[in-house]
């Protein structure tokens, strides 16, 4: 246990039963249903039973209406590997869930602040019907190219830019926006 967490706690609110890592602390939280969404610097806990933490880089949206959080979480589908060692990680996005929130306090802010810092740079390619992200994982050094097709997208051809974008990254020769 962290100087932090034995002065002043995790901050986790009372009755939230995730298992919080040992640096862990509680950025935000609001009650929705029978349990908590809870932000913290690794993810986003979410209020199943028993509470489940998705990190940051594995949200792809997330969106508040006044009412409601829905969360669009994604999957590792596959990871493809490059002649130059680098590797993709393409996406699957799972379908969208809505909590309700009543008060939700500091817990949107955090959500969006956070879910969008993951994202150090983008490029979208409309041909292959795909994003190209570069995102950093909570709790590690670097960052990971994540591939999210569209739906409908042939994998074929979504495989083979990933492969070319690890390639361009790696030779420098990568052309992307600024997130």
């Amino acid at each position: 246990m962290g100087l932090w967490d034995r002065l002043f706690g995790s901050g986790a609110p009372e009755g939230f039963t995730g298992a919080l890592e040992p640096e862990e602390h509680v950025a935000a939280s609001a009650p929705s249903g029978e349990g908590w969404l809870v932000a913290t610097p690794l993810g986003l806990w979410l209020p199943e039973q028993p509470p489940r933490r998705v990190g940051w880089h594995l949200v792809s949206k997330a969106t508040w209406d006044g009412k409601a959080l829905t969360v669009t979480e994604a999957v590792e589908d596959e990871v493809v590997t490059a002649e130059t060692g680098g590797t993709a990680v393409l996406l699957r996005d799972l379908r969208p869930v809505r909590y309700a929130v009543e008060r939700p306090g500091k817990l949107t802010d955090q959500v969006h602040q956070r879910v969008t810092q993951a994202i150090r740079q983008r490029r979208r390619d409309n041909v292959v019907g795909a994003w190209f992200l570069l995102r950093k994982i909570p709790g590690r050094d670097g960052a990971v190219l994540h591939v999210r097709a569209d739906a409908g997208a042939a994998p074929d051809r979504v495989r083979a830019a990933a492969v070319e974008q690890v390639t361009a990254l790696a030779t420098g020769t990568a052309h992307w926006d600024p997130a």
